[in-house]
């Protein structure tokens, strides 16, 4: 007996582990179907992959999205109305991909909740032919991005539940990341309803290049143990002291554990 009771904790800690794998990788594949869903501006079925958890939200270019009423807003509403002039699906000649690479998903003990860090590449851009008839006119840019993202499990179904994305860096195809201008992409400054299409609060101390600050780990070292310092996370002119740094970004939580 003592041999067939010791088989079977094998067997129940070898079953916990093929979960909690299956349960990263469904979480990588959420977020790479998001990716992919981006790409061709098929916002419908981006704002589907959201949970209706009434602390969902989106966060971008310094503004945070509550709510699936606000996720649909930025993506059916602004992104929507700004790049397919307000369809479902991808317009002519209007490039818009969004690679998500390097991802690490972590899921928490009981297996409802995650948390994962992606890189996001983009080339976007509009061809010559559309010059005259999209409103970006003729462009070609690069973006980088990181996102640090939190992810529920309902029904036993993976969604997204607070999407934090940091456009790191932006640049002009012809003339690369060295000579973009300060504000590049403007953060959102008004909110909802006075933006119809806006967030519902501004985000604290938002970052673009060249400000080159690191977005906290949801993770700690996987050696140590412990989390980046905080002065660690800052990004001061060289040789000078952190403190003369714009605040390091600290990740927003769900309102249930702030």
């Amino acid at each position: 007996m003592g041999d067939i009771n010791e088989l079977k904790e094998v067997v129940a800690q070898l079953q916990k582990q093929v979960t909690r794998l299956t349960d990263q990788e469904e979480v990588r594949k959420l977020q790479y179907k998001y990716g992919y869903y981006l790409d061709k501006c098929l916002y419908k079925e981006v704002a589907d992959l959201y949970s209706d958890h009434p602390d969902t939200c989106v966060e971008f270019l310094g503004g945070r999205y509550n709510g699936k009423d606000g996720v649909k807003r930025l993506y059916i509403g602004r992104f929507a109305k700004a790049f397919v002039a307000g369809r479902n699906g991808p317009v002519h000649g209007f490039l818009l991909d969004h690679p998500q690479i390097q991802g690490i998903v972590d899921v928490n003990t009981e297996g409802t909740r995650a948390k994962g860090r992606f890189r996001s590449m983009m080339a976007a851009g509009t061809h010559e032919s559309i010059k005259d008839t999209h409103p970006r006119g003729l462009v070609q840019w690069w973006e980088g991005g990181i996102y640090e993202n939190e992810y529920i499990k309902e029904d036993g179904v993976w969604k997204i539940f607070r999407l934090k994305y940091f456009p790191f860096w932006h640049a002009t195809f012809e003339k690369g990341w060295s000579h973009t201008k300060p504000n590049y992409v403007p953060f959102l400054s008004t909110t909802y309803p006075e933006d119809k299409d806006g967030p519902n609060e501004l985000c604290e101390n938002p970052m673009l290049w060249p400000d080159t600050r690191v977005v906290p780990f949801h993770y700690e070292h996987p050696v140590t143990g412990e989390q980046v310092a905080e002065t660690d996370l800052q990004a001061p002119h060289y040789g000078q002291d952190p403190s003369t740094s714009t605040p390091a970004l600290v990740l927003s939580k769900p309102k249930s554990e702030a």
